[in-house]
């Protein structure tokens, strides 16, 4: 499994208005160890071009796949690349702020690309791809589609799963309200304050 973790300090930019700079650190730490947990059994690679995630991820017991300058997309192209290299032959991409992810490992094995759409079917949270396909990512507003019309462009067998446990991710202020209490913040601190 292959996990994009941008800096901490520069994620969850959205929800300055109601998390200081600190806060934002510590719920998308908290909310990627948390993803890392929910891959077992699946072996787990973190994909980073910031060296405190990179210790952060080494810690935790994650493969570290670095790759500065590149972008999402770019990052997540080149760690699906390095886990094909390894031997893998599929690889589930799954974001860090996904607080009700239990499980990954019922995406894999079902051939072709697995998408799962964010609760408003935009964007995408999770992808389960051949590694070896060629997979071209387009992550931001409107992934969802084009991650769909990637699968049929290739000919790969699309399956859409609406997952409630994945589909939920943290990326406005409202969604502050849902997160488990295991990963709320202090109650001295802004997250706190809104759930």
């Amino acid at each position: 499994m292959l996990v994009p973790v941008k800096a901490f300090g520069q994620a969850k930019l959205r929800l300055e208005a109601v998390l200081g700079a600190d806060e934002r650190a510590e719920l998308a730490r908290r909310m990627a160890a948390h993803v890392l947990r929910a891959a077992a059994p699946l072996h787990a690679a973190v994909v980073c071009d910031d060296r405190e995630v990179a210790t952060w991820a080494e810690a935790a017991g994650a493969e570290v796949v670095w790759c500065p300058g590149t972008g999402l997309n770019g990052a997540v192209s080149h760690g699906v690349g390095v886990l094909a290299d390894h031997g893998y032959l599929e690889v589930v991409v799954a974001h860090g702020d996904l607080p009700a992810a239990r499980r990954f490992d019922h995406l894999t094995g079902a051939g072709g690309v697995t998408v799962v759409p964010d609760r408003r079917a935009d964007g995408t949270n999770v992808l389960c791809v051949p590694a070896a396909a060629g997979f071209c990512f387009s992550y931001g507003a409107g992934s969802f589609r084009r991650h769909c019309d990637e699968a049929r462009r290739l000919g790969l067998r699309l399956r859409v799963r609406h997952d409630l446990d994945l589909n939920w991710d943290v990326d406005l202020p409202e969604d502050l309200q849902r997160l488990p209490p295991l990963l709320r913040m202090p109650a001295a601190a802004g997250a706190g304050r809104v759930s």
